[in-house]
């Protein structure tokens, strides 16, 4: 994979794809000319992958990171980037979540929030099992804002941000291993980066494990969330207000 690293690059190709992506041939044929604007348009997105990547990379090279965990990590590299957005691509098509949160790339799924997204990896067997990502709040706002604003909870808190993509690979009867560790490691980036409140989407029916966390409030309940028709909560969480059986079972 070529890894394109200069702003100015990424820029100048944009210009280019977005000025030719719909200008057709007239001398070619309707399929030449659909063809052409087929590859076109796959080359805009391979090239929105690259600044995704450069800017996610960057970013998390910033974040205030205290861990000893070899097996969780930050995602600080292209390569570990790419290795979870397959996941996400893989879990979510296994669990019909594409039409709510569809591959950019096909095999790859990633948005505009990775940009300002603490993402975080556990690995097993030296392939990455799960991962979760804590949104900054920005300019963009937060995806889940698409259903419900937060803007009450930004003149509360100085800083918010939104827990989302949190993906498992590998389900289990219990409390599973690699997501207590990649929400320890969402705990991690709460305490060392200044957050003052965390929101996120979860389906009602996880609700009973959530509420074990401390700090947890309903915020909204929707009895949809986009194009998944089932009951779904908006809920708040201060990881800092974290409960006994948090610092217990995903602290230790």
């Amino acid at each position: 994979m070529i890894y394109l690293n200069r702003n100015v690059t990424l820029n100048q190709l944009k210009e280019v794809v977005q000025k030719n992506i719909n200008h057709n041939i007239n001398y070619m044929s309707d399929d030449f000319n659909d063809a052409q604007k087929n590859a076109l348009e796959l080359f805009q997105k391979r090239i929105y992958l690259e600044e995704i990547i450069e800017e996610s990379v960057a970013f998390n090279k910033r974040i205030s990171w205290d861990n000893s965990n070899p097996n969780l990590n930050l995602t600080t590299t292209a390569e570990e980037l790419i290795e979870v957005f397959k996941l996400r691509s893989d879990v979510y098509t296994s669990i019909n979540y594409q039409n709510e949160c569809p591959d950019t790339i096909e095999g790859l799924n990633f948005d505009k929030f990775d940009k300002t997204s603490a993402i975080v990896y556990y690995k097993r067997d030296r392939n990455i099992s799960a991962t979760c990502r804590l949104i900054f709040d920005s300019k963009n706002k937060l995806p889940a804002e698409e259903k419900f604003s937060f803007d009450y909870m930004r003149t509360k808190h100085k800083r918010i941000g939104e827990i989302s993509r949190n993906i498992v690979k590998h389900t289990t009867n219990g409390l599973n291993l690699d997501f207590k560790h990649t929400m320890g490691g969402i705990h991690n980036i709460f305490v060392n980066n200044d957050i003052n409140m965390t929101l996120s989407g979860i389906k009602e029916e996880d609700f009973k494990l959530f509420s074990k966390f401390g700090g947890i409030e309903i915020e909204k309940n929707l009895n949809s969330y986009g194009n998944l028709d089932i009951p779904f909560l908006i809920i708040s969480w201060n990881p800092s207000l974290a409960s006994k059986f948090f610092k217990k079972a995903f602290l230790k």
